[in-house]
């Protein structure tokens, strides 16, 4: 939280990918080099899920580009244990959530008006990720659900990033959530209409 203390306010991409996600050593290189290319500002959570499989009990011990952390110096910090995501999310300088789209996860960025970045793995995850990113429009598209068993390269990660983070198309999406968070928390119309429509799609 000192860290994002010390940042200018929306320029903070926020990655994490909850606690059932478990990439690839390659796919988590592609993130790293992604992240990196971006030029952009980032908090990225590599917790015990991205450490090997959850559901198998392997673990692993995660590796880095080499001199990763050198090279991306302040603009970048990796948290390797829990992290407050409710926090980092109602932070001031946190200007969007690079996201596996579990329910919990999207209604939290919504709430704090943060739009997402699209990542989706399993269960309800894909459906979140079209209500996010084609229903409300505030979010883009990082991991085509079609071609979830693709590896997504690092210029994937980085145009995807700085497009959210860097552009004109971006920041309609962050007044675009910051008007649909007041009306979720305030429980106006907009919460109402979102309401519906989550029951209607759970039918």
């Amino acid at each position: 939280m000192n860290w994002l203390d010390e940042q200018e306010p929306n320029s903070v991409i926020f990655v994490s990918f909850g606690t059932t996600t478990t990439f690839s050593d390659e796919q988590i290189k592609e993130i790293a080099i992604g992240l990196e290319k971006s030029e952009q500002r980032f908090i990225w959570v590599l917790r015990e899920a991205d450490k090997g499989n959850i559901f198998t009990g392997e673990s692993r011990e995660v590796e880095l580009p080499e001199r990763y952390e050198e090279r991306v110096g302040k603009r970048g910090l990796i948290v390797r244990d829990w992290a407050p995501q409710l926090e980092i999310l109602g932070h001031e300088s946190t200007g969007g959530f690079m996201s596996h789209c579990g329910w919990n996860s999207c209604m939290e960025s919504i709430s704090m008006g943060v739009p997402i970045l699209a990542w989706p793995m399993h269960s309800d995850q894909p459906r979140n990720a079209v209500l996010v990113t084609e229903v409300l429009k505030i979010g883009v598209e990082l991991r085509d659900w079609a071609k979830r068993d693709e590896l997504v390269s690092s210029v994937a990660v980085a145009e995807c990033v700085k497009r959210l983070m860097d552009s004109a198309e971006g920041d309609e999406m962050r007044k675009r959530v910051m008007e649909l968070s007041k009306s979720v928390v305030d429980g106006g119309g907009s919460g109402r209409e979102m309401a519906s429509f989550i029951a209607h799609i759970t039918r």
